[in-house]
């Protein structure tokens, strides 16, 4: 008796669990029914089938409110209160989001919040409730920041850009379509970027060319884009809008005939527009008052409704018991059958992780070594042109200019020397992040290096149109001890960046005194711009090397991306850290703090020179034989005229094979030979000439100057090295000191 109660009752389970099961796919089926209806909704509105959308959306919602699908009737109203919007029915738009409004809760998806806040705020700008507008747009980008939904944050600026076109503020609304036409560019978003492309369009037809240099210019060509966009998806109300603003800006160009002809054309078409949008909504409402016919029908079934729910969530309750005992035993199943193969797979995947650690091994030794070749021959290859550079520069100053075109080569002379610093971090940036690069301690005046910066860069500035101010704080002691060149590549490349994102705004440099005792100052650095600004999800990866916003940013304003990765080692070098604040279409600010020391006696930068130069004896250099082997016709004649303004005779061989010939046949104090030349090699030359002169003073001029090399050079028989580009003072400096130890060479 008892197992025969037992089969009735696992009969009974069994059958219970079938009806279940059977009722929760009928559920299912009545929810996929009501998407397709959604979908086939949004593909009619995308090929203009507006009547076709309109009694689909209104059939889902009947569908929703019959079956009692709570779970979708958010999404109705959103999807019936974006059709209405796109075909100009802002009233209904507006109470169908309103409608939608009032079912968010804290369970509502923040996507789906954000959404209906934007789309409400666009829908607010449409009927000139300006105020309200702005403030679900607000609310919508901030949902959108929280979530790093860049495409949803594109889509909110778009809004304030609208809005602020609708209130005439025109280079507000510029900015805001410059910050969000990359995002939909790189999310293939092309509905939204002709939108944006042609208000952008007509923003700039309001603007003279005071306020933004060839205005109208840049309206043609966002016109321009907008069109082609247009023209390849087929958007036919985006091209009457085109055809309105080319008819404004051929008013703007004076040709009245083509402007009355595009206008015609613009009137045409707009108005057969129209009179689908009325047709449009006309269904609509016919669609509408057949579904009223149905109210009094749901409202009697409502208690019936209200039973099938209270059944429902018991199915669900025993579905769920169901899935979950189908679940365990299917895990069961899984586990025993894992645990069998579990072994023997252990082992074979042992062997394969030991075959794939040894060529990984295998693989970065190789690119180790192809990292080491290519800095050996990029440092030669930058390096050459650079010395070119700071010696002609040098040569300049030192044959007695005017004084306006002093300040041209000591402005070249600054920009000489930054870039040689940047090379150099580019070059060792393994050295910097590893805080191997070593810090100098030397007085400077803090606010002249930032004006020589501010001098460099102005011309930059000046291109695009942008102010550059300094706010220096006067209580900040006129001299310090640091590091000058470090810090002035800093700032370089902090005020660089901000001027290259920036049009037509401002650039604040700010200095402000923190903290100060007696033997130290503490100090507060910021450059804030109002540029295009940088997106939340892009900023916490900003800093990391080549890195930049987007391929989009690459394109448009160039650079490497090393910039800020650099000012990031350098501050952490320092001992600081470097902030950012910023937001998209409104600006950017970096910022950090640092300490300098603050020396005990006032020198001005000349005074900032290594004693040891000071100790140079430059009288004795005179009349001294010096052989330079250089391949490199303009170095040549500038290492040349540097020794012999120095009263230095000197010779000049092109190769290392007629540097040897001449080293046999003739006397000379001192060699500079260079490294890379055709033939033999600079350290092919010193070998054979150490073959038969051990003591003459060889000195490797080169533009070498990776570490790995140097073993190499001593070790060939040179007694010193001096890297090109070099400080004149250092150069003299070391064939002083060369000649003064005449220092024979280790022999290998």
């Amino acid at each position: 008796m008892r197992h025969i109660k037992i089969k009735l009752l696992l009969t009974a389970i069994c059958f219970f669990s079938v009806f279940v099961v059977i009722s929760q796919e009928n559920r299912q089926d009545s929810i996929a029914a009501i998407k397709q209806l959604q979908k086939e909704a949004s593909n009619a509105i995308s090929n203009q089938q507006f009547e076709d959308a309109i009694v689909k959306l209104i059939d889902a919602d009947k569908q929703i409110n019959e079956g009692g699908f709570k779970e979708l009737k958010l999404d109705s109203k959103l999807h019936i209160a974006e059709l209405n919007y796109y075909i100009q029915n802002y009233g209904k738009a507006k109470t169908e989001v309103e409608l939608a409004l009032k079912q968010i809760d804290n369970f509502t998806r923040a996507k789906t919040k954000a959404y209906t806040y934007t789309l409400y705020g666009l829908i607010l700008t449409r009927n000139e409730e300006y105020a309200l507008a702005e403030d679900y747009l607000k609310r919508a980008d901030k949902l959108y920041a929280e979530q790093n939904d860049e495409a949803g944050q594109a889509n909110t600026i778009l809004g304030f850009g609208i809005l602020e076109l609708k209130l005439n503020n025109y280079k507000k609304a510029i900015n805001y379509f410059n910050a969000c036409l990359p995002t939909f560019r790189i999310e293939d978003l092309k509905y939204q970027e002709a939108f944006a492309e042609i208000n952008k369009s007509q923003a700039l037809l309001h603007v003279s060319n005071n306020e933004i240099k060839d205005a109208l210019g840049k309206a043609v060509s966002s016109i321009e884009n907008a069109e082609r966009i247009v023209k390849a998806r087929g958007y036919s109300k985006l091209n009457s809008e085109i055809y309105k603003v080319k008819a404004q800006i051929a008013l703007r160009q004076g040709n009245s005939a083509e402007a009355e002809k595009v206008f015609q054309q613009y009137i045409i078409l707009n108005d057969s527009i129209n009179a689908v949008y009325k047709q449009a909504i006309s269904k609509g409402v016919d669609a509408e008052s057949s579904v009223g016919d149905l109210t009094e029908i749901i409202e009697s079934k409502q208690s019936e409704i209200e039973a099938q729910a209270r059944s429902l969530n018991l199915n669900k309750m025993t579905t769920a018991l169901s899935i979950a005992l189908i679940i365990i035993l299917s895990l069961l199943t899984l586990s025993l059958y894992k645990n069998n193969n579990l072994r023997a797979k252990a082992n074979n995947l042992l062997q394969d992780k030991n075959v794939e650690m040894q060529s990984a091994k295998e693989k970065a030794e190789k690119a180790s070594l192809a990292k080491a070749q290519f800095l050996s021959t990029i440092t030669h290859e930058l390096r050459t042109p650079l010395y070119a550079v700071t010696g002609l520069t040098h040569l300049l100053l030192e044959e007695d200019p005017k004084e306006h075109q002093r300040e041209h080569l000591n402005s070249l002379k600054f920009s000489g020397e930054y870039l040689l610093s940047l090379i150099n971090n580019i070059l060792d940036l393994n050295k910097l992040e590893a805080n191997k690069v070593e810090l100098e301690k030397t007085t400077f005046s803090l606010k002249k290096r930032i004006n020589d910066v501010l001098i460099a860069l102005k011309k930059s500035a000046d291109d695009r149109k942008n102010t550059l101010r300094l706010e220096y704080d006067d209580n900040i002691p006129s001299k310090l001890n640091g590091d000058p060149l470090k810090l002035s590549q800093v700032l370089i490349n902090l005020i660089g960046n901000s001027v290259k994102f920036t049009q037509n705004g401002e650039v604040v440099i700010r200095v402000t005194k923190m903290d100060q005792g007696a033997s130290k100052v503490k100090l507060h650095v910021e450059v804030e711009d109002n540029g295009v600004g940088i997106s939340k999800k892009k900023q916490k990866s900003i800093f990391e090397t080549f890195s930049q916003a987007s391929l989009q940013i690459n394109r448009k304003f160039g650079g490497t991306g090393l910039g800020l990765s650099i000012v990031k080692n350098l501050l952490e070098l320092m001992g600081s850290k470097i902030h950012l604040e910023s937001q998209l279409g409104k600006g950017s600010k970096f910022w950090f703090n640092i300490n300098f020391s603050i020396p005990e006696g006032l020198n001005d930068d000349s005074a900032a020179t290594p004693a040891i130069v000071k100790e140079t004896d430059y009288s004795a250099l005179e009349n001294k034989k010096v052989l330079v082997v250089e391949d490199n016709k303009i170095n040549q004649m500038i290492t040349k005229k540097i020794l012999e303004k120095n009263n230095m005779v000197c010779d000049v061989a092109d190769n290392g094979m007629d540097a040897v010939k001449k080293v046999e046949e003739l006397t000379f104090d001192v060699i500079l030979m260079d490294i890379h030349m055709p033939g033999i090699s600079g350290i092919e030359a010193t070998q054979k000439i150490r073959e038969f002169n051990k003591s003459i003073p060889i000195i490797a001029l080169t533009a070498v100057t990776i570490d790995e090399n140097l073993d190499d050079f001593y070790r060939a028989g040179f007694n010193e090295i001096i890297p090109k580009p070099f400080k004149t003072e250092e150069f003299f400096e070391k064939i002083y000191k060369t000649l003064e130890n005449k220092k024979l060479p280790t022999p290998s």
